[in-house]
């Protein structure tokens, strides 16, 4: 199992500075699952979380034109801005929720 992080969108500010197309916020998701037995019989367990992080000022030093700035940057971004401890911390419920679903601990249902 591997979290996947991916971006669903950015917002951006036409001028910061005298940089222009600044992205400011990253809206992203991260995923995992893990299928438990094959065939007709297999269950897949996801876990996921999702959010959105703003980024810290642009650097002109360091700035990526719109045009070219990648999913990959987007997602190194994001991380940056979550912080390693946070962004471990949001991998670990991500597999603490395949845990649950592959080991309930909780039942809910109707009564007859």
């Amino acid at each position: 199992m591997a979290v996947t992080w991916d971006v669903v969108s950015y917002d951006g500010t036409k001028t910061v500075g005298s940089l222009s197309d600044v992205i400011t916020t990253v809206y992203w998701n991260a995923s995992d699952s893990e299928t438990v037995g094959s065939g007709d019989s297999a269950v897949v367990h996801k876990g996921k979380n999702y959010g959105s992080i703003d980024l810290a000022e642009a650097d002109a030093g360091s700035f990526i034109a719109l045009a070219s700035v990648t999913k990959d940057n987007l997602i190194a971004w994001a991380k940056d801005a979550i912080g390693a401890d946070e962004v471990t911390a949001i991998e670990t419920r991500i597999a603490a929720q395949i845990t649950e679903s592959k080991t309930p601990t909780k039942f809910s249902g109707v009564p007859s």
